[in-house]
């Protein structure tokens, strides 16, 4: 990975994380970089969970991506472990570097370390660009997603 270390998410990059989270017209409308307090929150309940892989991407001492990573025990599929990948984000200046690759790739190595038989991860419906990068990493479009707003 050269340059670029992959490590856990600090409480000193939140910032950073925010807002990049923020930083697309889906993210513009639901999150709010003003104030921290929710995200430090978030942040401290993810560290204490050893199931929970909040990681950033740094490249010359600077925070470029981010995502979390959950591994998730079951009973379906034989009692198979798997794992979701969430909030995937690629700060603006690094989008097409090969960044959002490694990331990936650095969460499928640390699934299969983790014995997951499955790795899953979700995609907004409008995210057209996102589904065809999912693709091409070999993630099959398999299922309908369904959410329900509290």
């Amino acid at each position: 990975m050269g340059d670029l270390e992959i490590r856990p998410a600090a409480a000193e990059d939140i910032p950073e994380i925010v807002a990049m989270l923020a930083d697309d017209p889906l993210g513009a409308q639901r999150e709010s970089p003003e104030d921290l307090t929710p995200y430090l929150a978030a942040h401290a309940r993810l560290a204490a969970d050893a199931n929970q892989h909040l990681v950033v991407a740094v490249r010359g001492g600077r925070v470029v991506g981010t995502l979390q990573l959950s591994i998730i025990p079951g009973l379906s599929r034989k009692g198979s472990t798997r794992s979701i990948i969430e909030g995937v984000r690629i700060h603006a200046d690094e989008r097409g570097s090969g960044l959002g690759t490694q990331l990936i790739e650095w969460a499928v190595d640390e699934s299969r370390r983790e014995h997951c038989q499955l790795v899953q991860l979700t995609s907004d419906a409008t995210r057209t660009d996102a589904h065809r990068f999912y693709e091409r990493l070999g993630f099959v479009s398999s299922h309908l997603g369904f959410k329900l707003q509290l």
